[in-house]
């Protein structure tokens, strides 16, 4: 790898890192009190699938450790946002999906973040944004295949 590309490699990490911590910094204040960027991310994750998940079908969605997911099940399932049933077939597992309140509580967080998501798309502009996604999510996708 040449010096150009190394520092160009570390230019891009350096601010996705950056855009990341600023971005969650940013919505976490946003979130209703309670909310967690994680208990969105699980919510919004079952309500788009609309299907009952195992913890560790989740984890591995999340690319998390079971332990890690269960924390967050462990919460989410204290406030009343998912169900979690034993899998009649094997006691060892469990079934997780949203609840009616869980169904809600992601509303109302995706309505407080959404404004100010789509403030920043605004003042970058739309077509630079959709210019920028292909190769964000190819880097996801290669990050994601190692």
């Amino acid at each position: 790898m040449s010096q150009q590309t190394d520092s160009l490699a570390v230019a891009l990490f350096s601010e996705i890192f950056t855009a990341d911590q600023l971005a969650r910094n940013r919505l976490s204040k946003a979130l209703p009190k309670g909310m967690e960027l994680s208990h969105l991310a699980v919510l919004n994750h079952l309500a788009r699938i609309n299907a009952e998940r195992t913890a560790a079908q989740l984890a591995s969605a999340f690319h998390l450790t079971r332990g890690a997911m269960s924390n967050t099940l462990a919460r989410l399932e204290r406030a009343g946002h998912i169900h979690v049933r034993p899998d009649w077939d094997d006691a060892r597992r469990k079934f997780v999906s949203i609840s009616p309140s869980g169904r809600r509580a992601r509303d109302e967080a995706i309505a407080a973040v959404s404004p100010i998501i789509a403030q920043v798309v605004e003042e970058i502009g739309p077509d630079r944004v959709r210019a920028a996604l292909p190769v964000l999510r190819e880097l996801r996708e290669r990050l994601g295949a190692g």
